[in-house]
């Protein structure tokens, strides 16, 4: 008996263009990110905008906690070079990616994506 394709873990990209000052919402929205990991889900959290300074140390306990659980967090070039955010100054197991990557992403059949 094979497992019917919708009964399988999807992929989630969630994007957060807000950060950590812009209050409780981002806090919220990467919670939503930790707790589809549990459920067993791959998820890729996407720091963009404002959203990059999240990837700061000490600036948001959940994203370390969605690092400690396993999800992919990636950070957008463009976004950290606009705020002086080099590699080395983000939490470790974050990566620096370019839109291109993104749109690769995005372009995957089995993939849901929400942008905040």
């Amino acid at each position: 008996m094979t497992d019917h394709p919708l009964d399988q873990p999807l992929d989630h990209l969630l994007v957060e263009s807000g950060g950590a000052e812009s209050g409780p919402a981002c806090e919220r929205f990467v919670g939503d990110a930790v707790r589809l990991l549990q459920d067993g889900h791959r998820v890729v959290l996407f720091l963009v905008e404002n959203g990059v300074t999240a990837a700061v140390p000490g600036a948001s306990p959940r994203v370390a906690t969605f690092l400690r659980d396993g999800g992919e967090l990636w950070v957008d070039t463009f976004s950290a070079a606009q705020r002086a955010l080099p590699a080395e100054d983000l939490l470790p197991g974050s990566r620096l990616v370019d839109m291109d990557e993104v749109a690769d992403r995005l372009l995957e059949p089995r993939l849901r994506a929400v942008w905040h």
